[in-house]
């Protein structure tokens, strides 16, 4: 017994040090390293295609699934800005919105395509100059959690999610 709590104490000293178990990535098509391509801006903020993709990278660096650029396996796709209208009359934020189309392809052909929308208000500044500042800020927000969505979305579902058809019924009316 003493040797399963001292196991018990060094599972926890560990967790709370950091340390985890963590399953391997693994991405549909059995896809488990993957090159981020640039993503093309259709925005028109100068920077963003280049903040989707470093987010992008980044994500499959945290799950150990970064690839250089000769990897067979390469995500690729687009980013550009939605705007919407002041969220009311009276207040100056406005809506912004961001959208990642995203292609996962191995060898040149196409594994899983996903588009993944994120929107958000911003509060807006005292002059253009900071009202632009925020708006930036969060495009940037909005880029790193849709690209967290986009790895999410290309993961492969595990066996215990998948849908399985349901038994027949017993003829004899046994279960």
């Amino acid at each position: 017994m003493p040797l399963a709590r001292a196991a018990a104490l060094l599972c926890l000293v560990l967790a709370a040090c950091g340390y985890r178990v963590v399953t391997p990535y693994r991405a549909r098509g059995g896809v488990d390293h993957i090159h981020v391509r640039a993503f093309e801006n259709d925005s028109g903020d100068p920077e963003l295609g280049a903040a989707a993709t470093a987010a992008l990278r980044d994500e499959l660096a945290r799950r150990g699934a970064s690839a250089a650029a000769d990897a067979p396996a390469q995500l690729e796709g687009s980013v550009r800005v939605t705007t919407g209208v002041s969220a009311s009359y009276f207040s100056s934020a406005a809506n912004v919105g961001v959208e990642i189309h995203a292609r996962l392809s191995m060898q040149g052909k196409l594994l899983h395509e996903v588009t993944i929308q994120r929107a958000e208000s911003h509060p807006g500044g005292a002059d253009p100059l900071e009202s632009e500042g925020r708006r930036s800020g969060t495009l940037r927000k909005l880029a790193r959690d849709a690209a967290r969505e986009v790895i999410r979305e290309l993961e492969q579902p595990a066996a215990s999610e998948t849908v399985r058809a349901p038994r027949p019924a017993d003829p004899g009316g046994k279960t």
